[in-house]
């Protein structure tokens, strides 16, 4: 054996050592209880992705040992008991992709048909974790997902952005024979550039969702689907062509969702919903506390109030953790300008 073979699998003995040690004493906290089983250690892989930032000094790169690394955990966790996420499916759709991200390969995957099924499925015990669509940067919020967190009594456990780029998919190898294209109305606004410019004799028929286009498009000749790579494989289709979003800037968030709270990291971003009184400069006064505590807000936006016609809820962003000293001052002073305040969740900063 040569001399550069024999070192390697030497420092694969001694990577596979390592990660059945961690592993190990990983499980060790989880079963002695001084790390929630039910916990996903959102903090945990907070400051593993920050060490990975300091220390990794190539050639692989970061995203790659953060992939290794939420597979460590993640294939820990289902060791001693299985991790069920559910998430709006089917395979294949962003959202899948955005599972994979948060959990890799050992959990198990249960795709629902809605929003509402996804929140369904973690209230009533069936899964452990949700996985949900919050915000596009170009397309807006999804609404679905505020209005259920405005009622659910879950929480937000973590946060993921992920860069969305489309590709037309088809059974045929030539664009030319595509005379139909199947895909999602908001996918189809990310994408109507590139159509107007590239197949205007298409008809456009929008569907439920990316995964759906796909199955329709294997199933009928002539036709295509805009959709992942990853729906690409599980369909057998041939890609067409890539990245035809019009922005590059294209960016999906997801909320990490379950019955589970998080530690403050130091690094901590807390979503809250809340209604004001109807009065002269109530929201001004509701938003105050920011400014008096120096907490940065990063988001504020409103929706209709389903239960009282013409009023709103304001869904706020801002940097802290709700323990945080300076956020419970603040939140104390707004619940005194609010009609009620809700806070969804505390968790890291998401990337």
């Amino acid at each position: 054996m040569a001399p550069e073979r024999d070192d390697i699998e030497k420092i694969d003995r001694e990577i596979i050592e390592l990660i059945s040690r961690r592993s190990d004493m990983y499980m060790r906290r989880l079963k002695d209880g001084s790390v929630d089983r039910g916990l996903f250690p959102a903090v945990d892989r907070d400051r593993l992705f920050k060490l990975i930032e300091e220390a990794n000094r190539g050639p692989l790169a970061n995203q790659i040992l953060e992939r290794v690394y939420t597979d460590i955990i993640s294939g820990s966790l289902a060791v001693l008991a299985p991790v069920t996420v559910a998430f709006l499916g089917p395979d294949g759709s962003f959202t899948n992709i955005a599972v994979n991200e948060f959990f890799g390969g050992s959990i198990s995957q249960l795709p629902q048909r809605t929003i509402q099924d996804v929140f369904h499925m973690v209230e009533t015990g069936k899964a452990q974790f949700g996985v949900v669509p919050v915000e596009n940067s170009t397309e807006g919020s999804v609404t679905y997902t505020l209005d259920e967190l405005t009622e659910t009594s879950l929480t937000i456990i973590s946060e993921k952005y992920i860069r969305i780029t489309y590709n037309l998919l088809s059974q045929s190898k030539d664009i030319h024979s595509v005379k139909k294209i199947y895909a999602h109305p908001q996918t189809l606004g990310q994408c109507k550039g590139w159509i107007r410019a590239n197949m205007p004799y298409a008809e456009v028929v929008g569907v439920e969702s990316t995964s759906r286009s796909a199955e329709l498009a294997a199933g009928e000749a002539g036709t295509a689907a805009i959709a992942s790579d990853l729906t690409a494989g599980i369909y057998n289709l041939n890609i067409l062509a890539t990245k035809i979003e019009d922005s590059r800037q294209n960016y999906t968030r997801f909320f990490l969702i379950g019955t589970c709270r998080n530690m403050p990291s130091g690094n901590d971003k807390t979503s809250i919903v809340c209604a004001v009184k109807d009065k002269p400069g109530a929201l001004l006064e509701l938003l105050q506390p920011f400014a008096e505590e120096g907490i940065n807000m990063t988001k504020i936006e409103s929706r209709p109030d389903k239960k009282k016609m013409w009023e709103y809820n304001f869904f706020i962003d801002f940097l802290g953790h709700k323990d945080d000293a300076i956020v419970r001052k603040a939140l104390e002073k707004m619940k005194r300008e609010a009609i009620f305040l809700k806070i969804l969740g505390s968790y890291p900063v998401g990337k």
